[in-house]
C-alpha cells in the first residue's frame, strides 16, 4: 500500500511504500477527513488528514459516497470526472469514502508538523529513515 504524502507549505509530495500489514493497521476502517497520527509511517510527531485514495484498478475514493465498495454514481465534479464545461453530469464508478484493504493508494496532507523537517526525514526517492 502505498502513501503519498502533501506538504502543502512547500508544494511537495512524498511517497512511502509500507508493508501491508503496517499501512493497514492504521488506516484500515478511517474515512477521507480524517486525521491520523503519523508513527507508524516513520513521521514521529506528525498529523496526517486522509484527503483521498485509489484501488488497485485505479477508481478513485469519493467523500460523499458512504461505504467501502464500488459505486456507479452520476457525478459533476471532481473527483471521478472532470467536465470539460459547465452542467456535464456523467455516470462513473468510483469508491466509498471508507479505507479498505483494496485500497492500494492513499493520499494524505499535512495537518502539524513534527520537531524534525520533513525535507530531513525523507531524501528524493527514498523511504523515511526509522526512529
Amino acid at each position: 500500500m502505498q502513501v503519498v504524502i502533501s506538504d502543502t507549505k512547500v508544494g511537495r509530495a512524498y511517497k512511502v511504500e509500507g508493508k501491508d500489514t503496517e499501512v493497514s493497521t492504521l488506516f484500515v476502517g478511517k474515512r477521507v477527513g480524517d486525521v491520523v497520527d503519523g508513527d507508524v509511517i516513520g513521521l514521529s510527531g506528525y498529523a496526517l488528514e486522509i484527503t483521498g485514495g485509489s484501488d488497485k484498478a485505479g477508481v478513485p475514493m469519493r467523500k460523499d459516497v458512504t461505504g467501502v465498495s464500488r459505486r456507479r454514481i452520476l457525478i459533476t465534479s471532481p473527483p471521478g470526472y472532470k467536465p470539460k464545461e459547465n452542467g456535464k453530469r456523467r455516470r462513473k464508478t468510483v469508491r466509498g469514502h471508507e479505507i479498505s484493504t483494496e485500497i492500494s493508494q492513499i493520499n494524505v496532507k499535512i495537518t502539524e508538523y513534527g520537531r524534525q523537517p520533513i525535507e530531513k526525514i525523507f531524501a528524493p526517492g527514498e523511504e523515511p529513515e526509522s526512529a
